[in-house]
């Protein structure tokens, strides 16, 4: 075999192993973290890597739950609509007359959609990345139809639909308005239509 030198072999030996992390939650943090993200950077600009540094987990952990970021983005926007919509469930449900369901609404913008200033901003964040994304769009669709189930508590199928855009409306009014309407003018807007 002269000519020939022996190729060396890779070393099977193999330090310790680490003991894998027990972490179930890992995925909800990552939604999670994506809301702060989207919250503190806009949808646009959220990536795998700020999700992940913000939920403090390796890079990989991104692909590993999701198949995408829109899939990420979904998710976590899904979420924020879900919270939102248990909160019209909420108020709704404990009102016992028409009257108490008008508070509830009044409540509802003044105290909930408008107390918030993270969720305020995901909610303006979700209208624009819907506007761009059909995948989106159908998050906000439902968001819509449960809103709308709410309010059909108390208010009939079309008074309910056009209540739910009054309240959108209010809403975005206030959260890119500077001089958005006080708490004394959004009851007036909301008695107005409902009275």
């Amino acid at each position: 075999m002269s000519g020939l030198t022996a190729t060396p072999q890779p070393s099977t030996e193999r330090g310790p192993r680490r003991p894998r992390r027990h972490d179930p939650g890992r995925r909800d943090r990552l939604i999670d973290a994506a809301l702060t993200v989207i919250a503190e950077r806009g949808a646009a600009a959220t990536t795998h890597r700020e999700i992940a540094r913000v939920a403090d987990v390796p890079l990989g952990s991104m692909t590993y739950h999701f198949a995408s970021l829109e899939e990420v983005l979904i998710e976590a926007f899904t979420r924020h609509a879900d919270s939102v919509a248990r909160l019209f469930d909420e108020r709704l449900s404990a009102a016992r007359d028409r009257e108490a369901a008008v508070e509830a609404v009044i409540a509802l913008v003044s105290d909930d959609l408008l107390g918030s200033q993270h969720d305020l901003v995901l909610a303006v964040e979700l209208y624009v990345a819907a506007a761009r994304n059909p995948a989106l769009r159908a998050v906000v669709q439902a968001w819509m139809a449960r809103s709308r189930q709410a309010l059909e508590r108390h208010f009939d199928a079309t008074t309910a639909r056009e209540l739910d855009a009054l309240i959108e409306g209010l809403v975005l009014h206030s959260a890119l308005s500077t001089d958005p309407m006080t708490p004394e003018q959004l009851r007036h807007a909301i008695e107005r239509y409902l009275r």
